[in-house]
């Protein structure tokens, strides 16, 4: 059982200690979750892509999905608290320190101290973003851990292919964010299918 209180502190001690919006919040939701044992790793994993896929924010797309998780034992009325906890405890920290910032900004934006922790902020943003990166990355190419085996599953080149070609549509083709969402939905969906077949 699971403590609905709970659920939201943890969210709200995420919204309230990271800056930098959504990506720069998965190395928190990932330690607060995994440390709480409420989702197993390849379950997080599997929400991140979700999460992104789907519209609206990031961060509050994650803690939607890990509510509904978390408070399904309690049946269909906990999943949709469970969701609405874990919401508004990601949102609500953002929604309090934008109005008290809109509030004071202009008038010390000049301010050498909050240049300086502006400064300061980017390249730790910059450093999250990129543990996080890294994290999933290795959860999806080396889910048993970093060996000579891994190399032996197709499932990480294929996941390899489908990124460089992502990157190859998005950089140089500039295609469409969304078809690029489909496009690799329906490659991952059909690789789901035939990677079976192949191993038979």
């Amino acid at each position: 059982m699971i403590s609905f209180l709970t659920l939201f502190l943890t969210f709200f001690k995420i919204g309230a200690f990271t800056f930098g919006g959504g990506y720069a919040m998965l190395p928190l939701i990932q330690e607060e979750v995994l440390r709480h044992g409420w989702v197993a790793e390849s379950d997080l994993i599997n929400f991140i892509a979700v999460s992104e896929s789907t519209p609206g924010p990031f961060a509050i797309n994650m803690a939607t999905y890990i509510g509904s998780q978390v408070g399904g034992e309690y049946g269909v009325w906990g999943s949709i608290f469970g969701s609405a906890c874990a919401t508004l405890g990601v949102v609500l920290p953002s929604f309090i320190v934008i109005l008290i910032v809109a509030r004071f900004y202009e008038k010390y934006k000049q301010s050498r101290i909050v240049k300086g922790c502006m400064s300061g902020l980017k390249p730790a943003v910059v450093g999250l973003i990129g543990a996080a990166v890294l994290s999933v990355v290795a959860e999806v190419l080396f889910p048993l851990g970093l060996s000579l085996s891994a190399f032996a599953n197709p499932s990480m080149y294929v996941s390899l292919g489908i990124f460089a070609l992502t990157v190859t549509l998005a950089f140089w083709k500039k295609v469409h964010p969304i078809w690029l969402i489909l496009l690799s939905a329906v490659l991952g969906i059909g690789w789901g299918y035939l990677s079976p077949l192949m191993i038979q």
